[in-house]
């Protein structure tokens, strides 16, 4: 009984009854000039439809009475956008006809329904029925009190179903295009796609100088040095900055904001990562060879990022060890080189995230990646990228 009643205490069951009067206000006008008009206003109605307007007008109405939800809230699948094919044209002239045929027969129940309890009522009691009542009565019999409340009830589930009703054809005839959803798929996935590459960024820059500041404090510990220890100091500073821009950079991108996010690094920044290594205690060589500056910047950022991975891992499972790092530009491929040796003859981390990021990205661009033991006791990070 509870559950049956529920309905009646939600605002939108009242707004979809609205919505379904509202759909008749502008034909009934036409009844006060000539009945015969009343049912011209289909033709009119037709050919609102074909204004590719029309459909956000509708969609406005439908998604904040229908729904409850704001006009401008896209969780609803109701579209609020002008019809871009005739299909959508077609669609909408059929939903206007709809809600026309629907509020009419809705109307016309709301009014009829409780007249024909009041004269169940009367003829009970001997009186007689109203003028305005479309079903007649015959005799006066005293059961006819008895069946009173049953047009109400009728009334009650005319309100919640035809609302029910409205909505799903509103759903059906004011929802989105194939070509809609198409597109509506593809933002998601970009969107998805961002929001991976930004926790991967934070996962290389954060996860960088988190490492280069345990590292370098542990260094300055075990040093015993007031010389080291500043050492240590500035370059944790230096590692810190840089993530915090980076962190700025892509909160600015998830809150949209309207300032343009400051650029990301590319390999021409790499002396950066070099220095904020070499800070650390490893002894970090350094090879670069080709033309560094024609790469593309989405390859060029995606190596920095690359390599600041392969440097973190260094720092982080292997310590401030001797690390080779070559870069090179030839025959249209970026190659990226980072060699370290193994300390204690360790297998090193293969199925870690920060590798599994290194492969994420090298597949991204089409390129391949190969990371593990090389064999002669060192571990290797090879990425190759294509420029084109």
């Amino acid at each position: 009984m509870v559950r049956m009643l529920r309905p009646f205490g939600r605002a939108v069951t009242y707004t979809r009854w609205l919505h379904l009067f509202m759909a008749v206000v502008w034909p009934a006008m036409w009844i006060f000039v000539d009945e015969a008009w009343a049912f011209a206003s289909v033709v009119p109605l037709a050919v609102a439809g074909l204004v590719p307007g029309m459909r956000v007008v509708e969609g406005v109405q439908a998604r904040l009475l229908l729904t409850g939800h704001h006009p401008d809230d896209a969780t609803t699948d109701i579209v609020v956008a002008p019809s871009a094919t005739w299909a959508d044209r077609a669609r909408t002239v059929v939903w206007l006809e709809t809600r026309l045929v629907l509020g009419f027969c809705v109307a016309m129940l709301t009014v009829q329904l409780p007249v024909l309890s009041v004269d169940l009522v009367n003829a009970a009691r001997g009186g007689r029925q109203g003028d305005g009542s479309y079903v007649r009565l015959a005799g006066d019999h005293w059961w006819y009190g008895l069946l009173s409340p049953l047009p109400l009830l009728l009334l009650a589930a005319v309100v919640v179903g035809s609302g029910e009703l409205i909505t799903r054809l509103a759903r059906r005839l004011l929802g989105p295009s194939a070509a809609e959803r198409l597109n509506a798929l593809e933002e998601r996935t970009e969107q998805l796609l961002e929001r991976t590459r930004i926790a991967r960024e934070l996962h290389d820059s954060i996860g960088h100088a988190l490492t280069v500041a345990v590292v370098q404090a542990g260094a300055a510990r075990a040093a015993n040095s007031a010389e080291f220890t500043d050492r240590a100091l500035t370059a944790i500073e230096e590692t810190g900055r840089a993530a915090l821009e980076d962190l700025e950079r892509v909160l600015g991108v998830l809150r949209e904001a309207e300032r343009p996010a400051s650029s990301r690094p590319t390999l021409t920044d790499a002396d950066r990562l070099l220095e904020s290594a070499r800070a650390s205690g490893a002894e970090v060589g350094a090879e670069f060879t080709g033309p560094l500056e024609t790469v593309p910047g989405s390859v060029s950022r995606e190596g920095y990022r690359i390599l600041q991975e392969a440097l973190t891992n260094v720092l982080r499972h292997a310590g401030a060890v001797p690390t080779l790092v070559h870069v090179a530009v030839a025959d249209g491929v970026l190659t990226l080189d980072v060699r370290n040796p193994l300390p204690d003859d360790r297998a090193g981390p293969g199925r870690g995230s920060g590798l599994r990021g290194i492969r994420e990205r090298a597949a991204l661009l089409g390129g391949r990646a190969h990371t593990g033991p090389d064999g002669a006791g060192d571990w290797k990070v090879r990425v190759e990228l294509p420029l084109g």
